[in-house]
């Protein structure tokens, strides 16, 4: 029923733009003249419009005109503003302003639904939130007690796999693991911090130790715990 009438509107429209071409041609060439009839109507994308008639230009879709008895009144459209999560915008030739396609929040390269909760890691937990805006919280992992931690494929923290451990001496070519003291050398015991004290593990890692009177690694002392 939409076509018929557009099909309609738009036989009408040729046949008034004929008219007036032949009535324009007929002033002309005979000195015929109707009173009023140049103010009556408007020419535009090649067609005939009468006083009232509102029609878009074809050059510029935004520009929407009016015949009136004095020409063409033209306005142009002001584009309403996109929502703030909009994150698909499409243009189309025959629109004027553009459109919002997707509502929503881009992450890492993902797309969420408004006010979806996700994780992209085992240490982020995100939400999409209404302005389109992806934000997260990073998990905040406890130092690990050793100096040797492991990170497993998704887990968000280290884990200490041989157990709490720290370093014998500042040459850190000695691991020895925490607990009970350990001797090192002959002369030499050590022993790591509590690995329960978390500040320390983040910062020094060495052991402490202590060294007999003495004593000298060719002539071995009876080791006490």
């Amino acid at each position: 029923m939409a076509k018929l009438s557009s099909r309609r509107l738009s036989l009408e429209r040729r046949i008034r733009t004929a008219a007036l071409a032949l009535l324009l041609y007929a002033q002309t060439a005979f000195g015929f003249s109707v009173a009023g009839q140049q103010e009556s109507t408007c020419e535009a994308n090649g067609s005939v419009y009468y006083v009232g008639e509102w029609y878009f230009l074809d050059s510029d879709h935004c520009t929407q005109c009016e015949c009136t008895t004095e020409g063409s009144a033209c306005a142009r459209t002001e584009c309403t503003s996109l929502p703030a999560a909009c994150i698909h915008v499409s243009h189309y030739p025959t629109d004027c302003c553009p459109r919002c396609e997707k509502i929503g929040c881009e992450y890492r390269g993902v797309v969420y639904e408004l006010g979806q909760n996700f994780e992209p890691s085992g240490c982020e937990h995100c939400k999409c939130e209404s302005d389109g805006i992806a934000r997260c919280i990073v998990a905040d992992c406890a130092p690990p007690p050793c100096v040797n931690p492991v990170y497993d494929p998704g887990k968000c923290c280290p884990e200490c796999k041989e157990g709490p451990n720290c370093y014998a001496d500042a040459s850190r070519g000695k691991v020895i693991p925490a607990g009970e003291p350990v001797w090192v050398d002959p002369c030499t015991k050590c022993r790591c911090h509590d690995g329960q004290d978390a500040s320390y593990w983040e910062g020094n890692r060495l052991a402490t130790c202590s060294r007999l009177k003495n004593c000298t690694p060719e002539q071995p002392s009876i080791q006490q715990n």
